[in-house]
């Protein structure tokens, strides 16, 4: 393979499409004008460096004794600033597609786009535990996932421990202790007991072994952890009920939009199970710590889920809307390099004078970027082909460097 062909893109670009810049470019009228000798004169401020060893620099033509590729000529930019400027050609301009547009302020509508998961919303899951050790004479609920409504017969319990609070109860009430009474009524309420069948034992008075569960709440039944004929304990999960009226859909948002973030503010999500509908909500939590690894904050959202087509453990694409930002310096996206260490922006001096500036960004959003400082409205940036002037710029910086110029 010829070592030509190792040449960065730039150099090979650069090389018949970048006047000097500050300087005129000579016509071929001119240059036919001139003397062997003053012709040669313009050029003997010229150096020639290596495209790959950039610190090997001499006065004549060669090869680098690195590399051994041909030297190519050092274009050496007057201005003493960070970002040399650099000239372009006119037909150089057309035939790269160099594109500008001015900078200008407008309003910056905010709001982060992320991927979440649909969860149970936790203030509404109710865990069933017996309250005392008992056994499950009978059971209703036959299997996970069905639907119950609040008050409807889960099953039948019988404990000795309530069997005992009952006949405390009844002897109370033969006392007429009133505050005797009231103790051995609360100790059946402690104990789990409704006061349906609180009024029907006072009302009979007669002790009952088995006593009906009820259900405290509606939802599905997402989890069965009693069985008939089953012993179960004060620490033993009878069934668990989940209410799926609404969800939280759990986000992780990137460091650099957090301050975006509050309590309140509408989001919006769609399900790939159910393409071209989508759900509004609202951001109901911010957790208060980043995740080290990610780098990102976890935030919860609430939605409301009358029909319960939303179903836990689902993949959401969500957007949360941060509102209006007037009056901002815009840009777009993509006008701004960025290279890890800085963020530049190319200008258009005019007569295809080109100079990179440094900027500090803001907020991104929908391909515009907000300018904080180096930029001013109606200042004329490229939109496309700033790469290749960006490169040539920073090269020249690096040989006046190097030079001590």
């Amino acid at each position: 393979m010829s070592r030509y062909l190792l040449l960065p893109v730039a150099f090979l670009l650069l090389a018949g499409c970048l006047d000097e810049p500050d300087r005129p470019s000579e016509s071929l009228a001119d240059a036919s004008d001139d003397s062997v000798l003053e012709h040669a004169k313009k050029h003997m401020d010229s150096r020639y460096v290596c495209p790959m060893h950039p610190q090997i620099i001499k006065d004549e033509e060669g090869t680098c004794p690195i590399c051994g590729m041909d030297l190519v000529p050092k274009m050496i930019d007057p201005n003493t600033g960070k970002h040399p400027a650099v000239s372009v050609k006119g037909e150089i301009i057309q035939s790269m597609g160099l594109r500008t547009e001015a900078v200008r302020k407008d309003t910056l509508w905010r709001f982060i786009k992320t991927v979440g998961r649909v969860d149970y919303d936790e203030t509404k899951l109710i865990h069933l535990h017996p309250r005392a050790p008992g056994w499950m004479e009978s059971l209703m609920i036959r299997s996970e996932g069905e639907r119950i409504s609040k008050g409807d017969k889960l099953g039948t319990f019988y404990s000795p421990e309530i069997l005992s609070a009952q006949v405390d109860f009844f002897i109370a009430m033969e006392q007429s202790d009133s505050s005797r009474v009231r103790n051995a009524r609360n100790r059946l309420r402690i104990l789990g007991i409704d006061d349906a069948t609180i009024r029907q034992l006072e009302e009979s008075r007669e002790t009952r072994n088995a006593l009906p569960v009820y259900a405290p709440g509606e939802g599905i039944v997402t989890m069965l952890g009693a069985r008939e004929g089953m012993y179960l304990k004060p620490d033993t999960e009878m069934m668990t009920i989940a209410d799926l009226s609404s969800v939280w859909v759990m986000v992780d948002v990137y460091e650099h939009q957090i301050g975006w973030l509050s309590q309140g503010l509408t989001a919006e999500i769609s399900v790939p199970a159910w393409p071209g509908k989508s759900w509004e909500g609202k951001v109901d939590y911010i957790y208060p710590e980043l995740d080290m690894k990610s780098r990102t904050l976890r935030v919860r959202l609430e939605f409301p889920n009358p029909d319960m087509t939303l179903k836990p453990n689902m993949f959401a694409e969500v957007k949360i809307y941060g509102g209006p930002q007037r009056d901002t310096l815009l840009i777009p996206a993509e006008a701004l390099i960025r290279t890890g260490e800085r963020d530049t922006v190319v200008t258009s001096l005019g007569d295809g004078r080109f100079q990179p500036v440094d900027v500090v960004v803001g907020a991104h959003s929908n391909g515009k970027v907000e300018i904080l400082s180096g930029l001013n409205e109606g200042d004329e940036i490229v939109t496309s082909g700033q790469f290749l002037i960006d490169s040539e710029s920073s090269l020249q910086a690096s040989f006046q460097r190097m030079s001590g110029e």
